[in-house]
C-alpha cells in the first residue's frame, strides 16, 4: 500500500490547510446546535436563554425523580432491549439465509427487507397503525416492540450481510466435518467470527428504537410513552428545560454507541486481515 505524500509545494500546503479549515468550519456549523443544547441543561434559570443566569443540577433530578420523565425513560429502554434482540436475531438469521440461498428474486426479497430504511418512517407509522389495531395490538408494549423490530431489523440485515461477504464458508465445513452438530457450529465458529457485525447492526437497531418518536406517536398508550415522545409532547405543550437534560443524555448515548461502533469496525478489520 502506498503512503500519501506530505505536501511539499507551497500551493499544496495551501491546499491541504484550506481543505481542513472548510472541513473544521462545516463540522461546527453541523455540530454547534447539538452542543448548544448541553450547557443550557445545567442552567439554573427556568427559561432556555444565554448567558447562563448559574450552574445547576436541578433539571437532571428531576429528570431522574419526576413521575413522567422517568417512567418514559424506563420504557424506552424496555421497548429498545427488547426490540434489539428481537431485531438481532431475526435479521441475523435473514442476512445468513439470503448469503447462502440463490434464487431468481432474492435481490427482490432483500429489497423488501430494507424497506423500513427507505419508506418514509410516518408512512410505515400509519400502515403499522391500521395493521394492528384490528388485532389488538396497538397501545401495548408488544404492538410497539414488534413494530420498532421492523424498524431496527434492516441495520442487522446490512451489517451481517457485510460480514459474511469475507466469511469464509470452509470454516463451517471444517466443523462439520469434524462431526460438529450445525447449531454447535454455528455458536463456536460461525457466530465468534460474525460477531462484530452482529453487534454493530444491534448498536443501530437500538439508537433507531430509542430515538423513534413517529411510530411511538401512533400506536403507544399513555402507558407506553417513551422518552422521544415525551420530549415531543413537552416541545409542543409547554417547553420545560427538563427537556435540555433529556437531549443531553440522549447526546452522550448516541456518543458511546459511535465509539462501540468505532471499536467493532476496527476489531472487524482486524479479523479480516487475520482471515
Amino acid at each position: 500500500m502506498s503512503v500519501p505524500q506530505a505536501p511539499s509545494t507551497l500551493s499544496q500546503k495551501f491546499g491541504a490547510g484550506l481543505t481542513w479549515s472548510s472541513s473544521v468550519v462545516v463540522l461546527f456549523f453541523l455540530l454547534a446546535p447539538i452542543l448548544a443544547i448541553i450547557p443550557l441543561s445545567f442552567s439554573s434559570g427556568n427559561f432556555l436563554t444565554y448567558p447562563l443566569p448559574g450552574f445547576s443540577l436541578r433539571w437532571y433530578e428531576e429528570l431522574l425523580t419526576s413521575e413522567k420523565w422517568l417512567p418514559a425513560l424506563r420504557n424506552s429502554m424496555i421497548v429498545g432491549i427488547s426490540a434489539t434482540i428481537l431485531a438481532t436475531i431475526l435479521g441475523t438469521l435473514a442476512a445468513m439465509g439470503l448469503n447462502r440461498a440463490r434464487f431468481p428474486f432474492k435481490p427482490l426479497v432483500m429489497a423488501l427487507l430494507l424497506s423500513p430504511m427507505i419508506v418514509p418512517v410516518v408512512i410505515t407509522a400509519i400502515g403499522v397503525y391500521f395493521f394492528f389495531a384490528p388485532l389488538g395490538l396497538a397501545n401495548s408494549f408488544a404492538g410497539l416492540i414488534i413494530a420498532h423490530t421492523v424498524l431496527g431489523a434492516p441495520f442487522v440485515v446490512i451489517t451481517v450481510s457485510a460480514t459474511l461477504a469475507h466469511f469464509d464458508i470452509g470454516m463451517a465445513r471444517a466443523a462439520a466435518s469434524l462431526g460438529a452438530a450445525p447449531l454447535t457450529g454455528f455458536f463456536r465458529v460461525v457466530l465468534p467470527l460474525i460477531m462484530p457485525g452482529v453487534a454493530s447492526g444491534a448498536l443501530f437497531a437500538f439508537a433507531t428504537s430509542f430515538d423513534e418518536v413517529v411510530v411511538a406517536l401512533m400506536i403507544a398508550g399513555p402507558e407506553q410513552r417513551t422518552l422521544p415522545r415525551e420530549m415531543f409532547s413537552g416541545i409542543r405543550e409547554s417547553i420545560n428545560p427538563t427537556i435540555t437534560a433529556v437531549a443531553t443524555v440522549l447526546i452522550l448515548t448516541s456518543v458511546v454507541l459511535l465509539v462501540c461502533l468505532e471499536f467493532l469496525r476496527r476489531r472487524n478489520e482486524r479479523l479480516t486481515k487475520g482471515a
